[in-house]
């Protein structure tokens, strides 16, 4: 197939969480014969992190604004078998123009940020990715999101007609065990972006728990932390790592915890990349609780989940050899069910599918 994508990045990891996923998807998508073209606008903060210019296999088109690169667009979509336009496109409402003009390919919309859409739509706002007419025009709309309030959300605030879940995934290529390195030690880890709304959640399972056990080494690594945080003197902290760098961050912490921002728990069925990245590379979580994390990992034996700060100060006193098991268990289950390849599959199931029913309804209206 060739697939033409318009996404938020691909090319920085810096502050957000799609360079990550599409990182693998497309890599899986081209190792399996697919032609892959990325457009990403060319903005600042993210020219100014960037850690992936060139997508091996692919193509990668940075532009400066819509009007520079729009016959360019036009070109490459003309023989495409799928569009994908994805939230936070900085062109979204452009793109969905150019896409719904074209008769041939698959018009995919990818919501990565699916509690956050759904959230902004309740309040009333308007989202620059999605135009008034909502997403009826699409063939399917794919969601980082899952569970029983999908479908219905969809169909009531965007008419979408098609909605299914591609979840998130890790390329274990990237996130695998490693040597841990002593600048990254940590008997409790958490990698994620500061974030509002996982503030509190951050303090009830981090930073109160550093406090109590100061004999133990507590580590934050990401971008945009305020300089009020209520560090303590055994909180260390490491500002935002390329990807390249968190195998080592995980295979360095004994455990390593995963908060999910609150739009995120409040939906449940989002699993955070950052879940599947640190069971890749052999490494004990902890996890904020929320509805359908067990069609993921197995509570108790696969992922240990904290609701207070004694809840997370038990999960640090369990022994070397539990921790291990669980780690070696969420593992094996990421490897088979939650890989960037698994995804792949996935998504060029859900493309097919969407062709032949797009030619079967098409039949029935010419019979």
């Amino acid at each position: 197939m060739k697939i033409v994508i318009f996404g938020l990045t691909i090319s920085s990891s810096w502050g957000n969480g799609h360079a990550t996923l599409w990182r693998g998807l497309c890599k899986y998508l081209i190792r399996a014969g697919h032609d892959v073209t990325f457009f990403e606008r060319d903005v600042p903060y993210y020219a100014g992190a960037r850690d992936f210019p060139q997508l091996p296999g692919g193509s990668l088109l940075l532009y400066a604004s819509w009007p520079t690169v729009e016959q360019t667009a036009r070109r490459a979509i003309v023989d495409a078998d799928a569009i994908i336009l994805t939230s936070y496109c900085a062109d979204g409402l452009e793109v969905t123009e150019l896409m719904l003009e074209q008769a041939r390919p698959l018009k995919i919309f990818y919501d990565l940020d699916t509690p956050i859409t759904l959230a902004r739509l309740h309040a009333g706002e308007r989202l620059s990715y999605i135009g008034p007419d909502g997403l009826a025009g699409f063939d399917l709309v794919l969601s980082f999101t899952g569970g029983p309030r999908l479908v219905e959300e969809y169909r009531k605030k965007l008419g979408a007609r098609q909605i299914m879940p591609l979840y998130g995934h890790v390329d274990p290529d990237v996130h695998h065990p490693v040597m841990p390195q002593p600048h990254y030690r940590a008997d409790l880890s958490y990698l994620g972006t500061y974030s509002d709304d996982r503030q509190r959640t951050l303090e009830q399972l981090f930073v109160h728990p550093a406090r109590a056990r100061q004999d133990l080494r507590f580590l934050i690594g990401g971008a945009q932390y305020p300089q009020d945080f209520p560090w303590s003197p055994n909180i260390y902290f490491v500002r935002h790592l390329p990807p390249a760098e968190h195998a080592a961050f995980f295979a360095s912490s004994r455990l390593t915890l995963n908060v999910t921002r609150r739009a995120m728990a409040d939906m449940g069925w989002c699993p955070s990349g950052r879940l599947f990245e640190a069971a890749a590379c052999g490494t004990p979580i902890i996890s904020d609780p929320w509805d359908g994390i067990e069609h993921f990992f197995s509570p108790g034996e696969e992922i240990l989940l904290a609701d207070s700060t004694p809840d997370a100060l038990a999960a640090l006193a369990h022994d070397d050899d539990v921790l291990e098991q669980i780690a070696r268990r969420a593992r094996e289950r990421t490897l088979d069910e939650h890989s960037s390849a698994k995804r792949a599959e996935e998504l060029i199931s859900l493309l097919e599918q969407t062709h032949g029913r797009n030619a079967a309804d098409l039949a029935t209206e010419e019979a």
